[in-house]
């Protein structure tokens, strides 16, 4: 791979310094820098520097993104939606595969070279969704980290055979293992954590369970999910989707809540509904529980609503929490940035010497600008090559 310096950026907003690229990592960040013989150079013109953008949740295998539009008349309640869903895909004969790879290509377009996706696994469709989106992560591996999670949407007691199949979907090729409301959709909360802590402990995989469970029943099977993250040794390998009950719960049980995650290193993702009472994000942060940033799903039966725009959904969740002084702004880009990349364990993330080089120029002149315009992408560069200009893919991308 040819070395790439590109001229003239400022990282974060700070002073303009150059950056050089060699085998795909930041080689050398500093003034002035020389040009190696074999490098590309590129003119920054100033632009603002930002690391490669992260999505923390989202739903790959389900989207709709480039379909015709679906026409939503789902019932209100979750059990409404996961059957709707279900439902669809299967008369539908929706193809995860291809959807998954448009997708993932849309948020590579805007800058989000990492990102973490749930994929449908269930006695319907087997592990149908799960092998299309596998085949979207090796189609994008050398420009796109991709970790799937193994999640069982339709829940794990209630289909017989989603034990075995989680398995299954486990040893071919699952990064991580989901789970779903043990109380809510389950109804047996000790037993379907412990069968699905018995998988995590037999592969050592992390952990990310949907928790929408409100108020005494969330902190109920919170606190059941915190004492298996103890007693299995899984510390800062367990996440918690979405927690509303963690923004229900009274002031002394969210703190008391909130320590023990922290201490068992258990992060927090969320997409900061409006419709939801959500976790406090800056008391989770003050309590040392790191929280990043994820859409959800985006445009798929469930919802029409959705964005692959990481910068989009920073400043929702800036939004939503009343982030406004360019302090608080920051911190809402850390969500789908260093704490996304720090909560999924994704490596060698950064601006520093020896990270990855997944680099992403905006025309902003500083960070908070840069999420309340969120304007194009002037270039983003992922594994040290260039993937995208002015928002769209190369085509040697584009043709993957």
């Amino acid at each position: 791979m040819p070395s790439l310096l590109i001229r003239n950026v400022r990282p974060m907003g700070a002073s303009p310094v150059d950056v050089l690229v060699q085998d795909g990592r930041i080689a050398a960040v500093g003034a002035a820098l020389p040009a190696p013989a074999d490098a590309a150079v590129e003119d920054g013109r100033g632009a603002l520097l930002l690391p490669g953008l992260v999505e923390g949740h989202t739903h790959l295998d389900k989207t709709m993104w480039g379909m015709d539009w679906y026409r939503n008349e789902v019932g209100v309640n979750l059990i409404d939606k996961i059957e709707n869903e279900r439902a669809f895909r299967h008369t539908s004969g929706h193809d995860a595969a291809a959807q998954s790879l448009v997708l993932a290509k849309a948020f590579l377009a805007l800058g989000t070279t990492r990102l973490r996706t749930h994929v449908d696994v269930d006695t319907q469709a087997g592990l149908r969704h799960l092998e299309g989106t596998v085949r979207t992560r090796e189609a994008l591996r050398d420009v796109q980290q991709i970790q799937i999670v193994a999640f069982p949407q339709s829940g794990l007691l209630v289909r017989p055979g989603t034990f075995d199949l989680l398995h299954d979907a486990m040893a071919q090729g699952a990064d991580v293992l989901g789970g779903l409301d043990p109380c809510a959709i389950d109804g047996d909360p000790v037993r379907s954590l412990d069968m699905l802590f018995a998988i995590a402990g037999k592969y050592g995989c992390p952990v990310d369970i949907h928790l929408h469970e409100p108020g005494a029943m969330g902190a109920f099977s919170l606190g059941l999910i915190l004492e298996r993250t103890e007693a299995l040794g899984l510390h800062g390998k367990v996440a918690i989707s979405h927690g509303f009950c963690l923004g229900d719960v009274t002031e002394r049980e969210r703190d008391a809540l909130l320590a023990r995650m922290a201490k068992l290193g258990m992060v927090l993702i969320t997409s900061a509904p409006p419709s939801r009472t959500v976790p406090p994000l800056m008391a989770c942060r003050q309590a040392g529980v790191t929280v990043l940033g994820g859409n959800d799903g985006i445009r798929d039966t469930w919802s029409p609503y959705g964005n692959p725009d990481m910068l989009e959904r920073a400043m929702l969740i800036g939004m939503r929490y009343n982030l406004r002084r360019d302090d608080e702004i920051e911190v809402a880009l850390d969500t789908v940035t260093h704490a996304g990349a720090r909560g999924c364990g994704f490596e060698a993330y950064g601006l520093d010497v020896g990270c990855r080089a997944d680099l992403v120029l905006v025309d902003a002149q500083t960070p908070a600008q840069a999420v309340v315009s969120r304007p194009v992408r002037q270039l983003v560069v992922a594994g040290g090559r260039i993937v995208a200009r002015q928002g769209l893919l190369q085509a040697d991308v584009a043709a993957l």
